[in-house]
This record gives structure tokens, C-alpha cells and sequence, in this order.
């Protein structure tokens, strides 16, 4: 059972899986970085200065009074709408970049539809079943 095990982990499918899921994580924390660090705060600037990570509503009296986010999270429960926008825009851009690689991909690969092959030219054999036919097609 080991040796099954150590042929299914190791088939090409299962490891390239296996990379793609690690490029996939790093990817997202350059995504995220971009969101969080150059995105999100020229947009916050665009609209007047906004910080959308310190944008929540306190669901407790003191959460509603913290000055921060993190404070408001540790002093109750708090809806972080804020932190909500800016995943939404993470997610919407690793969508697109996504969307244009495998638009790239496709369009790199793209296989040439291939023209149906000419008949090949009949046999000898096929040749002379074809005039016994006739043959016999006019004698009826």
C-alpha cells in the first residue's frame, strides 16, 4: 500500500499540483501587498483621505468607542467592513491577473484546427469491388 501511495503522490498531476498551489499562496501575498500597501491608499486619498482598514462598526459600546480597528476587535464584537472592501479588491484583481494568464496561455497554445486529411486513393482490391458491383448492378 506504501508503494501505491508513493506512486500516486509522485505522478506528474499530484506535483504539479502541488507547485501550483505554493506559487498560487506567494502570488496572492504579492496581490495582497499591492491591495493593501499602494492600491487601497491612493484610493483612500481619491476620496478624501480615507483609510478603509480602520472602517468598522462596533456591535459593543466600548468596540464602538476604540480609535482603531485592532482596538475595537479587542474590545468587542465588531463588523470590520473596511478590511471587507479591501479583500473584495484583492480578490477582484488576483481574478483579473488570473483571467489574463489564462487568456494568455490559450491564446500561446492555441491549436491550428487541422484540415481533414484527403481520402486516400482506393486499393487495388477496393478497385475491383467496385467494378464487380457495377458489374453486377447491371445485370439486374
Amino acid at each position: 500500500m506504501l508503494q501505491e501511495f508513493k506512486k500516486f503522490a509522485m505522478r506528474g498531476s499530484v506535483v504539479d499540483l502541488a507547485i501550483g498551489v505554493i506559487i498560487g499562496a506567494a502570488f496572492g501575498k504579492i496581490v495582497d501587498s499591492l491591495v493593501t500597501d499602494i492600491i487601497m491608499p491612493v484610493i483612500g486619498r481619491v476620496f478624501g483621505g480615507l483609510d478603509f482598514s480602520n472602517y468598522f462598526l462596533g456591535l459593543t459600546g466600548a468596540a464602538s468607542q476604540a480609535p482603531t480597528y485592532d482596538a475595537a476587535k479587542k474590545a468587542g464584537a465588531t463588523l470590520g467592513y473596511g478590511q471587507f472592501i479591501t479583500v473584495t479588491v484583492n480578490f477582484i484583481i488576483i481574478a483579473w491577473v488570473m483571467f489574463l494568464v489564462i487568456k494568455g496561455m490559450n491564446t500561446l497554445f492555441k491549436k491550428e484546427e487541422a484540415a481533414p486529411a484527403p481520402p486516400a486513393p482506393p486499393t487495388k482490391e477496393q478497385e475491383l469491388l467496385t467494378e464487380i458491383r457495377d458489374l453486377l448492378k447491371a445485370r439486374a
